[in-house]
């Protein structure tokens, strides 16, 4: 079976070989033999409309000003970059794609920019709900303490259901982050889930066995939910270890772990 991490960032550093390489050498040092890099859509500056509704909230608007992290490179850059990397003799195949903030009135303009290049694979995300972000410090301020939490939860599904339905995209990042702050809606969420997994097998995509709530958020799933990960191995729908590392050291960082539960009965 490969042992694979599919999905690490690079925004914390330099689009250098040198800082590359530091995740294939963590990568080869825990025996790894595939990972795949990406970086979030607001990294780069051929991307920065789509992030427009954001800017509504000044404490988002100051996130994305900052521009050591956001709207900073050319994703021309990133792209050549990766080609010299997988140029490499190296002891981990290396594959490179993008993490795309999914947001259904910029559907045109993000295929235009992604048809406009050649990856090996492409991530979508739900990181926003109808221009509020559910992720941050500040979103309890913004979303979770102002908005019914039932309407967040079917909000965001019905997001992730015209990412899935786009058709832009190989695999669904991170399928229930939604719960990173553990507030859960008061209704069932299986049915939902049971969707989800009918529309990533019509749609041919990968969902995220991703690990980074655990570790990044001390969240008490290992991954996905029981619940989630039962129906998406019901539905066989295919999956993919994540670690969603930010720095080198945490590449692979409990995908073992998850691997194992995923084969439990």
């Amino acid at each position: 079976m490969l042992y694979r991490d599919g999905h690490m960032h690079l925004e914390n550093g330099p689009l250098t070989k040198e800082y590359v390489l530091q995740f294939v050498e963590a990568a080869h040092q825990k025996g790894l033999d595939e990972i795949q890099i990406l970086d979030h859509t607001h990294r780069f500056i051929e991307f920065e409309p789509i992030y427009e509704d954001l800017k509504v909230y000044d404490v988002q608007k100051t996130w994305l000003e900052n521009k050591t992290m956001k709207f900073k490179d050319q994703l021309s850059d990133y792209i050549d970059l990766m080609k010299d990397i997988q140029k490499m003799d190296l002891p981990v195949k290396v594959k490179y794609g993008l993490e795309v903030c999914y947001v259904p009135q910029y559907k045109q303009k993000i295929k235009e920019i992604i048809d406009s290049y050649s990856f090996d694979f492409l991530v979508g995300a739900i990181h926003s709900i109808d221009g509020i972000l559910y992720d941050m410090s500040f979103s309890k301020e913004l979303l979770w303490n102002r908005y019914d939490v039932d309407d967040i939860y079917h909000r965001y599904y019905e997001l992730v259901f015209q990412l899935i339905e786009s058709d832009l995209f190989t695999q669904l990042a991170h399928p229930d982050t939604i719960k990173l702050f553990q507030i859960y809606p008061t209704y069932d969420l299986k049915p939902t889930y049971r969707k989800m997994a009918t529309l990533l097998k019509q749609h041919h995509m990968k969902a995220e066995n991703n690990v980074g709530c655990y570790y990044r958020y001390g969240h008490p799933d290992l991954g996905l939910s029981d619940e989630l990960l039962r129906i998406l191995k019901e539905y066989q729908v295919e999956m993919i270890y994540a670690s969603d590392a930010h720095q080198p050291e945490d590449v692979g960082h409990s995908i073992k772990e998850a691997m194992l539960r995923l084969n439990e009965d």
